[in-house]
This record gives structure tokens, sequence and C-alpha cells, in this order.
């Protein structure tokens, strides 16, 4: 695949990334239980097929979702660039939450290396602002500074943040992407936040390209309604009505066109969001080796303004 610069980082990256939140297994804020042997295949299958990059998280399944992927790639040569996130911590008995403190960057940093067995993280992401004081980004971002200029971090990134907090991030130094949620069922990072990235030159990854599952062809009110009880997106307002029929609607347009083009209803979702001019790559998440195959072509097709216009009528 072609791939495309991050920002002002020389991360020249492929425009699908290897999600592994699901690979994380079964836990609060999981996908239902996951077949660790069916995430090597998966990892696996990402990599011959081109993609050249990896995003994780500490906090998915509870450090396992790193585990893994620091497993997988003990097989693999060469390495894909792995990217990961801190501040979301959990204690003994799972409970989760945020901690913004430099001592806590750091011991989360080192376990993240350890399970990830990298020497280096390629790029380490704030992976949620503080809801309630935006100065406790400072502690953090300095720490993580700190771990770039230590060379345990090649660059640095941030995750579901605003543009005055990666304004405040900046004056530490500046962030070379952002991670946003953005799909045709989320449009909202359309408004600022892509303008400002695009305009500061700051990477954007995209993450949820196919809304969770909404957008790939494959999901129905039914299949909702009986999704695993582990599984997050049963609390989600995006997998309820009023606007359950809505996101319907806009997988029915897209597997429309995903039938004349001769693609999948997923790849049109991604094609959709990789084609704003502020988007370098679209984290795509995958939990099964068959699902690889039927997102590759996202990177590649095309939306031609007709195509855009048959979805955005449904809006």
């Amino acid at each position: 695949m072609v791939t495309k610069r991050l920002g002002t980082s020389d991360l020249e990256i492929t425009p699908i990334g290897l999600g592994t939140w699901a690979i994380g297994g079964d836990w609060a804020r999981g996908w239902g239980a996951q077949d660790d042997r069916d995430s090597y295949r998966t990892i696996h299958r990402a990599l011959d097929r081109g993609i050249n990059w990896i995003d994780t998280a500490a906090i998915y399944g509870l450090g396992h979702g790193e585990e893994v992927v620091g497993e997988a790639l003990k097989q693999t040569s060469p390495k894909p660039y792995v990217f990961t996130k801190c501040t979301r911590t959990w204690d003994s008995e799972g409970n989760t939450g945020n901690n913004y403190s430099a001592a806590n960057i750091q011991k989360e940093a080192e376990e993240s290396l350890g399970r990830l067995q990298v020497d280096v993280i390629d790029l380490y992401q704030m992976h949620w602002p503080p809801e309630e004081d935006d100065a406790l980004i400072d502690e953090a971002y300095e720490a993580m500074y700190r771990l770039r200029k230590a060379g345990k971090v090649r660059y640095l990134g941030v995750s579901n943040f605003s543009v005055a907090q990666i304004e405040r991030a900046a004056k530490i130094s500046p962030p070379v992407s952002l991670q946003p949620p953005y799909s045709a069922v989320r449009r909202e990072a359309e408004e600022e936040l892509l303008p400002y990235c695009e305009k500061q030159g700051i990477g954007v990854i995209a993450y949820s390209p196919m809304g969770s599952g909404l957008l790939t062809g494959r999901m129905s009110a039914e299949r909702i309604a009986n999704l695993d009880a582990g599984d997050w997106r049963r609390a989600s307002v995006l997998f309820k009505e009023p606007k359950l029929s809505v996101n319907l609607r806009i997988a029915a347009a897209m597997g429309e066109i995903a039938r004349e083009k001769g693609c999948s209803t997923a790849e049109v979702a991604i094609a959709w969001v990789l084609r704003h001019p502020a988007v370098t790559a679209a984290i795509v998440g995958m939990r099964r080796e068959d699902q690889v195959d039927g997102v590759m072509m996202g990177g590649e097709i095309s939306l031609s303004q007709g195509d855009m216009d048959r979805i955005g009528s449904v809006f």
C-alpha cells in the first residue's frame, strides 16, 4: 500500500492501521470474549497484507491487548510501527479510572514497553484528556515529553482532545497526531478538529471509521439486540433509537455503492473517512483473520461526488 507521513514525524504509515481494542478480550469496556489464537492470526494476516502500524492501548483488556501484540510481533519481520496510549488505569479488581501524575506516566510507559516487548514506542498518546481540569494535562504531557527525550518514545500524540487541549499540550511539545472518533455516523470532528489539524500540520488517525461495526453492512437491529453481554456497544447511543435507524440507513446507502464498486460496505465506510484531506489514516479494528481481507480496499477506492451525495442525503 501507499504510505503517508504522519504529521511532522518521519513515520510513513499505510492508510489503514490495525486497531486492537477488541483483541483485549473481555473486560468492562470490551467487545466480549476473544480467542488469543484468533488475535495472533489476525495480526499476522494484516501485516502480510501490507499494514505497517498497529494501534493499541494499555487499558485494552487491562494490559492483555498489549501482551497479545507483543507476543504476535515476536514472530514477525520487519516489525510494524507500534502506537499505544496512557492515562487510563485500573486496579486489582478491574476498576478503571484516569491518572495524570508523572509517576504514573513513567510507570505505564515501562509496563507498556514490557508487555509489547519493544525498546521504544513509536507513538505514545495521551488516551483521554481530563474530564474537568485541563491543567492536569501539563504534568502528564511533560512526563511523556521526558520519555521522548530519554529515548523511550519516538513521537507524542493525543487522543480525544479538543482544539484547546491540543494547544495546551503543544506549549510543552507539539503533538504529531490526533486520534479522534470519525465516521459517517460521528461527524463532529469536521467542525473544528479536522480543519485545525490540517492547518497546523497535525496528523489525524481516525478511530472507529466503521462506526464500531454499524457501517460494516453486517449489522441489524436484531443482531444488536443479541450482542454479547460484555459488549460495550449495548449501551452506546449510536446503537439505540432514534440514531440507530438513521445509522442503518447510512450503512444501506454505503452497501449499494459497495455493490457497484465490487467491494465491501466496510471499505466504503473507510474510504468515506480517508477522503477528508485532514485525515492521514484510519484505525480499523479487526479481531478475526477473515476480517482483514474485507477492509483492505478501503485505502484504495475513491468515492465520487455522486457517491458522497447519496450517502449525505441520509444524514
